[in-house]
């Protein structure tokens, strides 16, 4: 497969280096050259501009931009519109919103260049579990670059069968979906932070009530000092709430039970603030997520134990420090 890869982050290094096992090596492009070098050392081809990177790769090419919403990617699908032809494929696996890939395939389309949306989940540990992607666009386009979704993909592993799924689609199944027509992929991935951001405030504040059992405000025969880290730990084993989110959280509250690494300053990536968005305008209501992005914004002001263990799941999974403290 004639593949390239533009923008060479926390997880554009690891897709191409998980592509490589399946044996579809890329050419690669990133401003930063040592980025590039480190890959080129491991197979990849490096490009020394997306003019090069266009010039390297045969037709049909696929190229996936994986850099950050907005300005970013705007300025790659525009110059590579320019240097490919027709019957290649910009993908965008980045956090875009998921209307600005609706007008940029119109555009794209109109040069007989093919787009393809995917929303991206895996953090800083796709390289080893692989990657659930949403993926939206036309379905023979997804049909054809099925091979490299299904290498990208975690596959089924041991995670028990749903009863009744006899006939669908087996791809759900292996951790990637074609959500629907161009826009699709982004707007499930959008959704998906949102409930994301509700799911980390809610076991954030449990431990945060948890803490504070032993708060000098209650009667003294009613405090009680308990272990977060071993609740943690008896929680992510075989408990209704066991999930990837209580494993991060149980790992930092191992290192440390009062996570003094983190300040409690907790960022987000604008999906939050998109899912919500859609809500309003289909009238839907959402007071958990909607909370929970609010939560988020006032953790920049003053910070809870909560906010902390939000901070330590956001590290966890996806790599995010936090700002750096203003002296």
């Amino acid at each position: 497969m004639n593949f390239a890869m533009v923008g060479l982050g926390r997880m554009g290094a690891n897709i191409v280096r998980r592509l490589a096992r399946s044996g579809i090596r890329a050419v690669v492009y990133d401003r930063d050259p040592a980025t590039m070098r480190a890959l080129e050392a491991q197979g990849a081809t490096a490009a020394a501009s997306l003019v090069d990177l266009a010039a390297r790769l045969p037709a049909p090419r696929t190229v996936w931009v994986m850099l950050p919403a907005g300005a970013a990617t705007e300025a790659a699908v525009s110059e590579l519109s320019a240097l490919l032809s027709a019957g290649d494929c910009v993908i965008d696996g980045g956090n875009t919103y998921w209307k600005d890939d609706i007008r940029r395939a119109r555009y794209l389309r109109e040069k007989g260049i093919d787009y393809l949306d995917v929303g991206t989940s895996g953090g800083v540990w796709g390289l080893e579990r692989g990657y659930c992607l949403m993926i939206g666009g036309p379905k023979p386009v997804v049909d054809r670059l099925d091979p490299l979704f299904r290498a990208l993909a975690p596959g089924p592993g041991s995670i028990p069968r749903t009863p009744g799924r006899e006939g669908r689609d087996p791809r759900a199944e292996h951790g990637y979906i074609h959500a629907g027509p161009n826009g699709a992929g982004h707007f499930v991935k959008m959704i998906h932070n949102g409930i994301e951001y509700g799911m980390m405030q809610a076991i954030a504040e449990g431990f945060d009530i948890m803490r504070n059992a032993a708060s000098p405000r209650l009667a003294a025969e009613e405090r009680l000092t308990l272990d977060l880290p071993e609740i943690a730990e008896a929680w992510r084993r075989g408990s209704v709430i066991t999930s990837w989110l209580l494993d991060l959280t149980a790992e930092a509250l191992q290192k440390d039970p009062d996570l003094m690494e983190f300040s409690g300053h907790v960022e987000d990536s604008g999906e939050g603030r998109w899912t919500v968005e859609a809500a309003i305008a289909e009238a839907v209501p959402a007071e958990v997520l909607t909370s929970a992005l609010y939560t988020r914004f006032r953790s920049r002001q003053k910070h809870t134990f909560a906010e902390k263990v939000l901070s330590a799941m956001r590290k966890g999974f996806g790599g995010h420090a936090e700002p750096k403290r203003s002296q």
